[in-house]
């Protein structure tokens, strides 16, 4: 025995012996079988969450007439609803105020929530996560719970019954979520980016403006979306703030609508397929860059 050692040569898996090929057929179905259940899975949610919609946009394009009778797609389309749900509660002017309100929201929101996210996220100064945990702290209080004190400070600044003052009041119950997007945005972002900025001689605005800003795109996108969507659609703030029916935006519009035709359902999916237009042509404008941000934080390095 001299004590050496020799060295095996590794050995590879041999995919044409009796063992393997028994075994791949068998793994190749239950893998089959996962993806067949996936698919019909997938079907059937795809198929309750698009009936709605589907039934809404039809419901619309037929007569008063027709509306619980004849065949689910209806033989004959028409138009008239379209007519009588923009003429009756002037669905152009209340459009274009939740267009103004919704677009002044979104921008507003963003600047605060990019600039605080960035702030905590990069920058080291005092009370930093006292401040954090007390902004995100205002996420647990309910709407309804802050209705009566917002109601009060926007009268006590004449801002009731004013766009203004609804605008403000969606970007500060809308700017801690933001934030907290953003802030978990920019700590996925390579400090080593801002570091050799910095050492470049960059202020800390150029460093966020110039360097942070244009790697942010997608969590932009995720703000954009998650505003644009939930400043459309609010109810409750706008319907309390505006009391000047010319100023009120769309949804309490479309409230109206239904106690005025509670029975005319042409009307009222005309109303509603027009007004969910713009939340699905910016979903669709923004979608690629909505998931990159959702699923950014899933995979670091």
């Amino acid at each position: 025995m001299s004590g050496e050692t020799t060295l095996q040569p590794l050995r590879t898996p041999d995919p044409l012996r009796p063992g393997a090929a028994a075994h791949r057929p068998h793994h190749d179905r239950r893998q089959t079988g996962f993806r067949s259940a996936g698919f019909v899975v997938l079907l059937v949610l795809a198929v309750v969450m698009v009936f709605p919609l589907l039934w809404m946009v039809l419901t619309s394009l037929r007569s008063s007439n027709t509306v619980f009778g004849g065949p689910f797609i209806p033989t004959q389309f028409t138009v008239s609803a379209y007519r009588e749900a923009w003429h009756t509660i002037h669905f152009g002017s209340h459009f274009l105020n939740s267009l103004v309100i919704t677009s002044l929201t979104v921008v507003g929101t963003l600047a605060l929530a990019t600039l605080s996210g960035y702030a905590f996220a990069m920058l080291r100064f005092p009370l930093r996560n006292t401040l954090y945990f007390v902004l995100l702290s205002t996420l647990m209080m309910p709407a309804s719970a802050l209705i009566i004190p917002l109601y009060l400070q926007l009268k006590s600044l004449n801002l009731l019954d004013t766009r203004q003052g609804l605008v403000l009041l969606y970007i500060g119950s809308a700017a801690p979520f933001a934030m907290f997007l953003m802030r978990a945005f920019f700590e996925t972002l390579p400090m080593e980016l801002v570091e050799a900025a910095r050492v470049d001689g960059a202020g800390e605005f150029r460093v966020f403006w110039r360097v942070m800003m244009p790697l942010a795109r997608p969590g932009i996108a995720t703000v954009v979306i998650f505003q644009f969507l939930a400043t459309w659609n609010e109810f409750l703030y706008a319907n309390t703030v505006i009391q000047t029916t010319g100023r009120l935006p769309l949804q309490p519009m479309l409230f109206t609508l239904v106690g005025q035709y509670s029975t005319n359902w042409p009307a009222l999916t005309a109303a509603l397929t027009m007004s969910v237009l713009p939340v699905i042509l910016v979903y669709v404008r923004m979608q690629r860059q909505f998931v990159a941000g959702m699923t950014l934080g899933a995979v670091k390095n």
